[in-house]
């Protein structure tokens, strides 16, 4: 999760295609600061703490509460129009959304089951509150998957098979050649197999988060994607790691800090 997180404020100074397409830039600058990718990513994790062991629907309805909460709690986040109107309407129904939104949120469900099939399941639920169109399910679900076989101890070459199996992203372009001609683009579909590129193609919890941020685009939500699975991989150093705490208000290191004593046992940071 919070891997998921630095890679959303690493990005967010560059988003909108703002950087230089490189990976030699400033690590932590002044506006290396959370966005909506993070508010929501700690809202799926207290709904799925609060839920835990519960059935589906009830799993739904804790995401959709908590996901609503934690939104209106910081409104200036950077939500998009869509939403935004859903945070605050009277009956909010999902709106058939294929945006990369249900993949920046749901890295705490590759840490917190036990099977793939259990991840892949619970990943469908923390999509379709909003996101229930089949690209914006298969987002959060190659998310999930990902980071699932990579904190279990898979290897990238195993992680990369399975994701071209399942969900048919086309995995074969290197970030030398995505990064020409990407720019900033919203969808599941243009920020999901990118996004995993980079953590396939990094060497490192810090390269992966270069690498995508190199990408471009809309590359606080891609390298919040794929910081999530670069955690489950390397760990995270513990120099960015108390980086990241220090710019996290209390209330969202409380729900982190209960996460991680609960679900994240096997997470030992690299020192």
């Amino acid at each position: 999760m919070l891997g998921a997180i630095i890679g959303d404020m690493v990005g967010a100074p560059y988003e909108f295609d703002r950087g230089n397409k490189t990976k030699d830039f400033p690590f932590w600058v002044r506006k290396s600061q959370f966005s909506d990718d993070t508010v929501m990513t700690v809202a799926v994790a207290q709904a799925l703490m609060k839920a835990d062991g519960a059935k589906n629907n009830e799993i739904l309805l804790a995401v959709q509460e908590s996901m609503r909460k934690w939104g209106r709690k910081y409104p200036y986040s950077g939500y998009g129009v869509l939403f935004s109107r859903w945070l605050h309407s009277a009956d909010p129904k999902p709106y058939g959304s294929f945006g990369n939104g249900s993949a920046m949120r749901v890295s705490s469900v590759g840490f917190m089951y036990d099977t793939l099939e259990q991840t892949c399941e619970t990943a469908v639920l923390t999509s379709i509150v909003t996101h229930n169109h089949s690209e914006g399910i298969k987002g959060a679900q190659a998310t999930a998957s990902a980071i699932f076989l990579a904190r279990t101890g898979h290897t990238k070459q195993e992680i990369k098979a399975y994701i071209e199996r399942e969900y048919h992203y086309d995995l074969s372009r290197t970030c030398d050649e995505i990064r020409p001609t990407y720019s900033h683009v919203e969808t599941c579909q243009k920020t999901v197999p990118e996004a995993i590129t980079a953590f396939l193609e990094g060497e490192s919890f810090e390269d992966v988060i270069r690498t995508a941020v190199s990408l471009g685009g809309d590359c606080d939500t891609l390298t919040c994607i794929a910081g999530g699975m670069a955690e489950a991989y390397y760990g995270i150093p513990k120099d960015i790691e108390n980086e990241c705490r220090k710019r996290l208000p209390g209330d969202m290191l409380e729900v982190i800090d209960k996460a991680y004593a609960k679900y994240y046992k096997s997470y030992s940071p690299i020192e």
